[in-house]
């Protein structure tokens, strides 16, 4: 396992790390099998563990504390905030109100009394950044979180959040989580020149591009991941961009093949390349993904493989742009762009 240092915390975190989005109800896990994979991705050298409030209702975050409990110190802790946590409509966003009292439910789920890494997992645009920053600063110093960031920011807000914490004299994010494959290299263009430049760690989330890139999405097969089960149309092939991404992948595959690589080591190993990459949040169900993703550790590809993705899918290009979480509201919403 390699190690980097996060932006410049001086932490040092694993070039892969574990993301518990599908423990629990999403995937379908059991609490034997959360603690399973647990502890063989901590054996296998991973040290940093990420989960949500909003995964699973809070149900990851509870079975992530019950695996780790006894080892807490020997890991890297992070989870987020922000995305609506039951109908109530103050109980979501990024204000001040919110996260004391979403801090305080993770917490109190996880079984711990601090987390190393808060995130804040959308931008709320109804909420300045002087109020997220200064309720997460007061947070930081009452010792509840050692650290905070952002997730699937857009590159303006991540430099907005910089000057206000600037502006106001207010602890700042230290790291971004963005949504970064082969298959989408969007934040190529605009995001990962911002972290760079502000010293953000950045830790990615689906490097696999929701199983797009694990080996088993390929031409004249059934689809059948767990996450076709519940989004059918990311996966449909009538859709173009679904046809794009199969074309793509047939492609990819080929370079996989002649390099000597699995599409999960061609894919994760991509993603660790760029320099402005921390580490690749994977996600597995079961330990069988686990050790596939894990046979990823030390896969460093040469140039002309990298050189042969890049003539499959241009780099700072999404083959599937309606799905990234990061576009600004009046693109989305019409009425925005009126006067």
């Amino acid at each position: 396992m390699q190690y980097r240092t996060l932006g410049r915390t001086g932490v040092q975190v694993s070039s892969l790390a574990l993301g518990a989005m599908n423990f629990g109800r999403i995937g379908r896990t059991t609490q034997d099998e959360v603690t399973a994979v647990v502890d063989a991705a901590l054996e296998a050298g991973i040290n940093l563990v990420d989960t949500a409030d909003a995964y699973s209702g809070g149900e990851s975050e509870e079975m992530v504390g019950r695996a780790v409990a006894g080892r807490r110190d020997d890991i890297v802790l992070a989870t987020k905030a922000t995305m609506p946590m039951g109908d109530e409509r103050n109980h979501q966003g990024s204000s001040r109100r919110w996260l004391v009292t979403a801090l305080e439910d993770s917490l109190r789920r996880l079984g711990v009394d601090h987390v190393d890494l808060y995130q804040i997992h959308r931008w709320d645009p109804h909420t300045s950044d002087e109020e997220t920053l200064s309720a997460l600063t007061d947070l930081q110093r009452a010792g509840k979180i050692r650290y905070f960031g952002s997730s699937t920011f857009p590159a303006h807000r991540i430099v907005q959040a910089q000057w206000a914490a600037r502006d106001h004299r207010l602890s700042r994010y230290v790291t971004e989580q963005p949504s970064y494959s082969i298959l989408q290299r969007g934040i190529e263009t605009h995001v990962l020149p911002v972290t760079e430049e502000y010293g953000l760690g950045v830790l990615v989330w689906s490097p696999l591009a929701s199983g797009w890139l694990s080996g088993v999405v390929r031409e004249g097969r059934d689809v059948t991941t767990n996450r076709s089960t519940f989004m059918p149309q990311r996966f449909d092939t009538a859709v173009p961009s679904n046809r794009a991404r199969l074309d793509a992948v047939e492609r990819l595959a080929r370079i996989a093949d002649e390099a000597g690589l699995t599409m999960i080591q061609l894919a994760l190993g991509f993603v660790t390349a760029h320099p402005a990459v921390t580490s690749a949040l994977i996600g597995p169900r079961t330990l069988d993904h686990l050790r596939s993703q894990l046979a990823a550790v030390g896969t460093v590809l040469p140039a002309d493989v990298l050189d042969a993705i890049d003539a499959v899918v241009t780099p700072g290009t999404d083959l599937a742009a309606h799905e990234k979480n990061d576009t600004p509201p009046a693109l989305l919403d019409p009425s925005l762009r009126r006067r």
